[in-house]
């Protein structure tokens, strides 16, 4: 065992039992080794391998992502920044993300991308939603994060040839092959010997899903004693379609196929009846149904506000008691960003800077997110948790001056700030440099596998344009 101590760190967001909340310590010292957190403030007197200076530094919990994508996300920067189809209300997910995909030899760089990202900005803790591809439990060991394996299967894939309406393409089997495959992903992830991976049940989309593959995606979870998560309530066109083939709200349906309950995860649940001002449909009370079934919800922000949405809001399920994590869903993959995100668009949307308190969303990025997973072993600093937390430099210029230090590393600093990131007691990030991954290496990778991309666009595209016609490059290229 190696201990560390951080000592007379400046700021401690430690954990306090007493009032069940974060708290901020002063000029304290922080133990812990592989097996967890030894001592939160006072002076550690104990045995000391490692010593590190926290005169300049804020400690803070490792950040839970509860909904992230790796395998694909990170190739995206550059091509859906500004993307959507006007005839499918502006979301991307059906014309334009089937056509820009790594191929299998891309996927391990965007991974390795992701995973670098999130280890660079605090994240100790993410669900991984990917489709099983066979490096996968290699790389998760291999990044030093804790990973939540949540491989993703469905009955249909989706497509449109019109731009403005979407089509199905239901597989013979039901997509009882791929939910095999995910099954045996899964149980390889839980055996798995380095003891960092657990594992979630993850039938892709409520559109996608036909009612027997999520019910028996639901059993299978509480079989096996894992949680479910599952994309819904995330645009108009799946809120519309589920309206037209079962005459009931997206969320009305999950809750009558009965897997709305404290074991299920929604991701985004965005469109509901009584909350967002685009559906339009009386015929449900969706807030009251998640409110009254126990089901979480994965919120990530800023995939959709660069279409222009947002959760109606985000305070609003938070006051109301509907369990909230933060997710990334997309590039880049930063929690702190996706906490600012979730502050600021939630103030927008309610037009109240009352809608909700940075600490909300922060407990949601740790407790939060935590308890949604099932675990009150991470997302705090207290004795006898895991010793994953991240530490950031308060005299990095966009942290100063310094008066409230989490107030400054989300609004202001994000990731830039970020030092080190320990996931049980080992160090991914010290000092500013990743330990993991060689971070350049992977982006190589990753462009050669974006202009493989770039290559195959036309010939996937129905309407036979090149990637620079569907998404120009921003101004022209000079004559020279």
């Amino acid at each position: 065992m190696t201990t560390t101590v951080i000592r007379n760190a400046a700021y401690i967001i430690a954990w306090d039992e007493a009032a069940q909340g974060h708290s901020l310590l002063r000029n304290a010292d922080l133990a812990f080794d592989e097996t967890g957190i030894l001592q939160v403030g006072g002076t550690w007197d104990g045995p000391v391998d490692d010593e590190i200076d926290g005169t300049d530094r804020m400690v803070s919990p490792g950040l839970v992502d509860i909904h992230s994508h790796p395998s694909s996300e990170a190739m995206n920067k550059g091509m859906l920044d500004e993307l959507g189809s006007p005839g499918l209300r502006m979301s991307s997910l059906y014309e334009f993300m089937p056509l820009f995909r790594p191929d299998g030899q891309g996927t391990p760089f965007a991974v390795k991308t992701a995973y670098s990202e999130l280890a660079l900005s605090g994240v100790t803790t993410l669900v991984d939603l990917s489709v099983a591809y066979p490096e996968w439990l290699a790389l998760a060991e291999a990044s030093g994060l804790r990973v939540v394996v949540a491989p993703m299967y469905r009955s249909a894939r989706w497509f449109t040839s019109t731009g403005h309406s979407v089509e199905y393409d239901w597989a013979e089997d039901d997509g009882r092959g791929a939910m095999q495959v995910a099954m045996d992903t899964i149980e390889a992830a839980l055996t798995h010997p380095c003891g960092r991976l657990s594992a979630m049940v993850a039938p892709s989309q409520i559109d996608t899903c036909s009612p027997e593959l999520i019910r028996d995606s639901h059993a299978e979870a509480r079989a096996r004693g894992l949680k479910m998560q599952i994309h819904a309530a995330q645009s108009m066109v799946e809120f519309n379609e589920i309206t037209t083939r079962h005459g009931m709200t997206p969320i009305q349906w999950l809750d009558s196929l009965g897997v709305l309950d404290d074991t299920t995860i929604i991701g985004h649940g965005i469109f509901l009846n009584d909350t967002h001002p685009w559906t339009a449909w009386p015929g449900s009370r969706d807030f009251e149904i998640l409110k009254a079934s126990g089901t979480a919800v994965a919120h990530c922000p800023t995939v959709f506000q660069r279409r222009g949405v947002t959760m109606h809001t985000f305070g609003k399920y938070i006051r109301d008691g509907i369990p909230m994590g933060i997710g990334t869903d997309t590039y880049p993959h930063n929690m702190l960003e996706e906490i600012r995100h979730a502050l600021i668009n939630s103030r927008i949307t309610s037009k109240d800077v009352y809608d909700l308190r940075t600490t909300d969303a922060f407990d949601a990025a740790t407790v939060g997110g935590a308890a949604i997973l099932g675990r009150d072993d991470i997302g705090k600093l207290a004795v006898g948790a895991k010793s994953d937390l991240f530490m950031a430099d308060l005299r990095h210029p966009a942290m100063r001056p310094v008066r409230d230090p989490l107030a400054s590393l989300i609004y202001v600093a994000a990731e830039r700030a970020v030092t080190d990131t320990f996931v049980d007691g080992t160090a991914l990030v010290r000092d500013g440099k990743l330990l993991t991954f060689d971070l350049d290496a992977a982006l190589d990778g990753l462009e050669a596998a974006q202009r493989r991309a770039e290559v195959e666009f036309q010939q996937l595209d129905f309407r036979d344009r090149t990637h620079d016609q569907a998404a120009p490059i921003n101004y022209a290229k000079a004559e020279t």
